[in-house]
């Protein structure tokens, strides 16, 4: 059946492999830039990006013909493949093997395009495996909260 209509909100959140802080700040938007484009591609639209040293976010409405996993890989191994190319990296670039993918209601795009964009500051106060606790916290929070509601 054709979808006339969607409201599929993905935040993404890749890790470097053993979360080595390689991506290089002179690199970083050369790098979302890339990132963008291959989302924008694949029918998606990519609403905000940041590539932090040893993770990166992005918020983006997914085209429905497109699962989340599949747009996840290609990106990862898109991006992977153009940073070891063009050299962005000391060494050999890769991301771990898995990611995470958060569904976002409508309501809470701006509040996390804000997040995202807030990174910089946003990790002077707080590590990567700190902020990833908040984030499943906050999800398995909201998931039992549903769970309520819906018995």
């Amino acid at each position: 059946m054709q979808i006339e209509y969607n409201n599929l909100y993905i935040h993404f959140v890749f890790t470097t492999f053993n979360r080595t802080k390689i991506i290089l700040e002179k690199h970083r938007e050369r790098i979302e830039k890339y990132i963008t484009g291959i989302v924008n591609n694949k029918g998606c639209h990519l609403y905000r990006i940041y590539a932090n040293a040893e993770h990166i976010h992005f918020l983006v409405s997914l085209n429905p013909k497109i699962d989340t996993e599949s747009l996840a890989t290609i990106v990862a191994d898109s991006s992977e493949r153009f940073i070891n190319e063009n050299k962005l990296c000391a060494g050999f670039f890769n991301w771990q093997q898995s990611c995470s993918a958060f569904s976002v209601s409508k309501g809470d795009v701006e509040k996390v395009c804000k997040y995202i964009m807030n990174q910089k500051e946003h990790h002077q106060s707080a590590d990567y495996e700190q902020e990833h606790e908040q984030f499943l916290k906050f999800y398995q929070q909201t998931i039992q909260i549903q769970k309520k509601s819906c018995n």
